[in-house]
């Protein structure tokens, strides 16, 4: 997995009734645009995620 800052993921929810999660990447921790990042849901919340394959990624466009 490859993120930039300003990136959008897609985090889908693992079970039934949870609801996908969107986020926006504000800093990469890993070299090379690899996890971790430090993202900021919609809802506010930061946090370090280390996403896993149910996350996807939407490139911020300059």
């Amino acid at each position: 997995m490859h993120a930039e800052v300003g990136d959008q993921l897609h985090v889908r929810g693992r079970t039934v009734g949870v609801k996908e999660r969107h986020c926006e990447v504000l800093e990469v921790r890993g070299e090379n645009g690899a996890p971790p990042y430090w993202v900021r849901y919609s809802d506010g919340h930061e946090a370090l995620i280390f996403p896993g394959t149910d996350c996807l990624v939407e490139h911020h466009q300059s």
